[in-house]
């Protein structure tokens, strides 16, 4: 949002753009109220499944644009899931396949105009971060049982620093959510409120060409910014998971 202040000067607010508000009322939210956040996070649910239901129902030996979208983006996070957790971990690539095309979609929706990126607020990152990370330890635990603690242990290290650095590897498991989504907020955040007060300046006559050339050349990079962050905190669940399934690496 921009206002003009008495002094013809310019008041931009550029976190007004990640307010939580209702949709139908103007009361207080509720845990039950449907508010944006609900909105655009169906709609980034409703892009993953016309990609990928709709979009491959036809298969056909010449695909279609959105065929050859879902079929690179297939191959692509297999061949992650295969080469980062082994083939004891492809049989969880639907869950992984799934949790890079929502967070991608409700990345690059964010970038529309009056849109609101979900993916921008630590809510929903650290929703998507403790499902990785419960997930993670309880596979970890079924597939190893109590071995899966050995991972905080290292056998290649001194006895005598043994137990110092266990301590240290069980604190830094316990702040992956933390890191997780940390991550992917803050830095959908942070493009997204710059491009808004370099769009604040567009209202100058004097500072519009400026602007606008600064506001296109952020938006490509928000643009590459949404892709590389689905990609990271996909490839980082990856990371997390080859520790519940492969061997221990220690």
């Amino acid at each position: 949002m921009v206002t003009e202040t008495e002094g013809n000067g310019l008041s931009i607010h550029p976190m007004d753009q990640f307010v939580v508000r209702p949709l139908f009322s103007d009361g207080p939210i509720q845990w039950y109220t449907v508010t944006n956040v609900t909105l655009w996070l169906a709609l980034a649910v409703l892009c993953v499944v016309a990609l990928m239901v709709f979009g491959t129902r036809r298969r056909a030996m010449i695909p279609s644009r959105s065929q050859s979208v879902a079929e690179l983006a297939y191959g692509m996070i297999r061949n992650m899931v295969e080469e980062v957790t082994g083939p004891e971990g492809v049989k969880y690539f639907p869950y992984i396949m799934s949790l890079f095309l929502f967070i991608l979609f409700a990345n690059l929706l964010g970038l529309l105009p009056f849109s609101f990126t979900t993916t921008s607020h630590v809510a929903v990152t650290v929703t998507l971060a403790l499902i990785v990370f419960f997930s993670v330890t309880i596979i970890g635990f079924v597939r190893k049982g109590p071995g899966f603690l050995k991972m905080f242990w290292v056998d290649s290290a001194p006895l005598a620093v043994r137990p110092v650095l266990a301590v240290i590897e069980l604190i830094s498991y316990f702040v992956r959510p933390v890191s997780h989504s940390i991550r992917l907020a803050g830095n959908l955040m942070a493009g997204h409120a710059v491009i808004k007060v370099f769009a604040g300046f567009a209202s100058l006559a004097l500072l519009s060409p400026v602007a606008v050339g600064a506001v296109t050349v952020i938006y490509g990079l928000e643009t590459l910014v949404a892709v590389v962050q689905a990609y990271v905190f996909t490839i980082l669940t990856c990371v997390y998971l080859r520790d519940a399934v492969a061997d221990n690496h220690h």
